[in-house]
């Protein structure tokens, strides 16, 4: 007896995305095949200690250039620091969160890594293993097909 697969959706080059948990909504984000992980362009990037003792990891996410960027300060309980390979083939060590990422009305959990994208095009990628999770195919020759259905729906 064959299993049926869950049927694949496909993204463009570009997307509109939301962050639901960070009330950011529609911002721009590149499908990057080469990246392993997404990343999230953000500022002021330091580690405190909480009231807790434990470690607690402080930034600004996105930038004033971002219509709803306020200004706020993130903080996140939860992070690692790996080496993250760059587009121009050097290694940095970047911190990386978890954070709901939605596409096609639907919420998929991954993780980010965090850096400054400001010299950048886009401020969020997305790379395979959301991809892969997802079940996402790419259409270079498209843009913004998620949110574009998600108007359609409406």
């Amino acid at each position: 007896m064959k299993t049926q697969r869950a049927s694949k959706r496909t993204v463009g080059r570009r997307e509109l995305v939301d962050f639901p948990h960070f009330h950011l909504w529609g911002v721009e984000a590149k499908i990057d095949t080469g990246a392993y992980t997404g990343a999230i362009h953000c500022s002021n990037i330091h580690v405190q200690t909480g009231p807790d003792g434990r470690p607690r990891l402080h930034v600004l996410l996105l930038d004033p250039s971002h219509s709803n960027f306020d200004g706020t300060p993130m903080e996140f309980a939860q992070f690692s620091l790996r080496d993250i390979k760059s587009s121009n083939g050097d290694v940095q060590e970047r911190y990386v969160i978890r954070a709901a990422i939605r596409l096609f009305g639907e919420d998929f959990d991954t993780e980010f890594s965090l850096s400054d994208r400001s010299d950048m095009r886009y401020p969020v990628l997305i790379g395979r293993v959301l991809l892969r999770q997802a079940r996402f195919v790419v259409d270079v020759a498209r843009r913004n097909v998620s949110y574009k259905s998600q108007l359609a729906s409406r």
